[in-house]
Protein backbone atom coordinates (compact mmCIF):
# COMPACT_ATOMS: atom_id res chain seq x y z
CA UNK A 1 0.00 0.00 0.00
CA UNK A 2 1.04 3.53 -1.08
CA UNK A 3 -0.50 6.44 0.48
CA UNK A 4 0.77 9.91 -1.24
CA UNK A 5 2.32 12.07 1.17
CA UNK A 6 -0.15 15.35 3.01
CA UNK A 7 2.02 18.16 2.20
CA UNK A 8 3.77 19.29 5.53
CA UNK A 9 1.27 22.66 5.00
CA UNK A 10 -1.66 21.43 4.42
CA UNK A 11 -1.64 18.86 7.76
CA UNK A 12 -0.06 21.81 9.54
CA UNK A 13 -2.80 24.18 9.01
CA UNK A 14 -5.52 21.64 9.72
CA UNK A 15 -6.09 21.76 13.62
CA UNK A 16 -5.99 25.81 13.16
CA UNK A 17 -8.91 25.75 10.70
CA UNK A 18 -10.96 23.25 12.65
CA UNK A 19 -10.84 25.59 15.53
CA UNK A 20 -11.30 28.59 13.44
CA UNK A 21 -14.53 26.79 12.61
CA UNK A 22 -15.57 25.23 15.80
CA UNK A 23 -15.22 28.43 17.64
CA UNK A 24 -16.90 31.29 14.70
CA UNK A 25 -19.83 27.98 14.88
CA UNK A 26 -19.74 28.18 18.52
CA UNK A 27 -20.28 32.09 18.22
CA UNK A 28 -23.61 31.24 15.74
CA UNK A 29 -24.76 28.57 17.89
CA UNK A 30 -24.26 31.20 21.34
CA UNK A 31 -25.58 33.86 19.20
CA UNK A 32 -29.31 32.06 18.37
CA UNK A 33 -29.13 30.59 21.93
CA UNK A 34 -29.02 33.89 23.16
CA UNK A 35 -31.05 35.72 21.08
CA UNK A 36 -33.48 33.02 19.85
CA UNK A 37 -36.57 35.13 19.93
CA UNK A 38 -35.46 37.56 17.44
CA UNK A 39 -34.23 35.28 14.99
CA UNK A 40 -36.95 35.43 12.67
CA UNK A 41 -39.24 32.29 12.25
CA UNK A 42 -37.37 29.90 14.42
CA UNK A 43 -39.37 27.17 15.75
CA UNK A 44 -41.16 28.46 19.34
CA UNK A 45 -40.36 25.10 20.80
CA UNK A 46 -36.57 25.30 20.45
CA UNK A 47 -34.48 26.37 24.02
CA UNK A 48 -31.45 27.59 24.50
CA UNK A 49 -29.93 24.12 25.80
CA UNK A 50 -30.83 22.83 22.71
CA UNK A 51 -29.25 24.61 21.02
CA UNK A 52 -25.96 24.85 22.96
CA UNK A 53 -26.25 20.66 22.67
CA UNK A 54 -26.66 20.83 19.14
CA UNK A 55 -23.39 22.58 18.99
CA UNK A 56 -22.23 20.31 21.10
CA UNK A 57 -23.58 17.28 19.29
CA UNK A 58 -22.07 18.88 15.87
CA UNK A 59 -18.41 19.76 17.46
CA UNK A 60 -18.09 15.67 18.44
CA UNK A 61 -18.24 15.03 15.01
CA UNK A 62 -15.23 17.21 14.34
CA UNK A 63 -13.17 15.70 16.94
CA UNK A 64 -14.05 12.60 16.55
CA UNK A 65 -12.57 12.95 13.04
CA UNK A 66 -9.59 14.99 13.77
CA UNK A 67 -8.39 12.50 16.81
CA UNK A 68 -9.47 9.43 13.78
CA UNK A 69 -6.95 11.46 11.54
CA UNK A 70 -4.38 11.76 14.08
CA UNK A 71 -5.05 8.11 15.11
CA UNK A 72 -4.27 6.87 10.80
CA UNK A 73 -7.47 6.78 10.38
CA UNK A 74 -7.39 8.68 7.38
CA UNK A 75 -10.40 7.28 4.94
CA UNK A 76 -13.31 7.51 8.47
CA UNK A 77 -11.14 10.24 9.54
CA UNK A 78 -11.94 12.08 6.35
CA UNK A 79 -15.11 11.29 5.99
CA UNK A 80 -15.84 12.47 9.80
CA UNK A 81 -14.07 15.90 8.96
CA UNK A 82 -15.91 16.64 5.68
CA UNK A 83 -19.61 15.85 7.19
CA UNK A 84 -18.68 18.06 10.22
CA UNK A 85 -17.12 20.68 7.60
CA UNK A 86 -20.47 20.26 5.20
CA UNK A 87 -22.41 21.21 8.69
CA UNK A 88 -21.14 24.73 8.92
CA UNK A 89 -23.37 25.63 6.10
CA UNK A 90 -26.59 24.74 8.08
CA UNK A 91 -26.52 28.14 9.31
CA UNK A 92 -27.85 29.41 5.71
CA UNK A 93 -30.80 27.71 6.74
CA UNK A 94 -31.86 30.50 8.32
CA UNK A 95 -32.17 32.63 4.62
CA UNK A 96 -35.25 29.99 4.45
CA UNK A 97 -37.31 30.98 7.22
CA UNK A 98 -36.46 34.78 6.08
CA UNK A 99 -34.73 36.55 4.24
CA UNK A 100 -30.84 38.44 4.95
CA UNK A 101 -32.43 42.12 5.12
CA UNK A 102 -34.75 40.38 8.13
CA UNK A 103 -31.64 39.51 10.22
CA UNK A 104 -29.80 41.80 12.47
CA UNK A 105 -26.30 42.93 11.08
CA UNK A 106 -24.68 40.77 14.01
CA UNK A 107 -26.90 37.25 12.79
CA UNK A 108 -25.62 37.69 9.52
CA UNK A 109 -21.89 38.04 10.48
CA UNK A 110 -22.19 35.00 12.41
CA UNK A 111 -23.59 33.09 9.75
CA UNK A 112 -21.50 34.47 7.55
CA UNK A 113 -18.54 33.63 9.41
CA UNK A 114 -19.46 30.27 10.30
CA UNK A 115 -20.15 29.54 6.70
CA UNK A 116 -16.69 30.81 5.32
CA UNK A 117 -14.69 28.99 8.26
CA UNK A 118 -16.30 26.38 7.35
CA UNK A 119 -15.67 26.02 3.84
CA UNK A 120 -12.33 26.85 4.70
CA UNK A 121 -12.15 24.17 6.87
CA UNK A 122 -13.86 22.05 4.11
CA UNK A 123 -11.51 22.97 1.35
CA UNK A 124 -8.63 21.80 3.68
CA UNK A 125 -9.99 18.61 4.28
CA UNK A 126 -11.06 17.76 0.31
CA UNK A 127 -7.02 19.01 -0.26
CA UNK A 128 -5.88 16.77 1.93
CA UNK A 129 -8.65 13.60 0.91
CA UNK A 130 -7.55 14.37 -2.98
CA UNK A 131 -3.83 14.37 -2.16
CA UNK A 132 -3.66 11.14 -0.35
CA UNK A 133 -6.54 8.67 -2.56
CA UNK A 134 -6.28 10.70 -5.57
CA UNK A 135 -6.38 9.26 -8.60
CA UNK A 136 -2.53 9.08 -8.55
CA UNK A 137 -1.83 7.12 -5.61
CA UNK A 138 -2.54 3.57 -4.89
CA UNK A 139 -4.61 2.43 -1.84
CA UNK A 140 -5.29 -0.70 -0.13
CA UNK A 141 -8.96 -1.09 0.45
Amino acid sequence: MTVAPVPRHAAQIMPWLLASYAAASLLHFAHNAEHLLQYPNLPASWSRAELYLAWCCVTAVGLLGYVLYRAGFFRIALTALAIYGALGFGGLLHYTRAPISHHSAIMNLTIWTEVACAAAFLLSVATIAVRQFGPNTTTAT
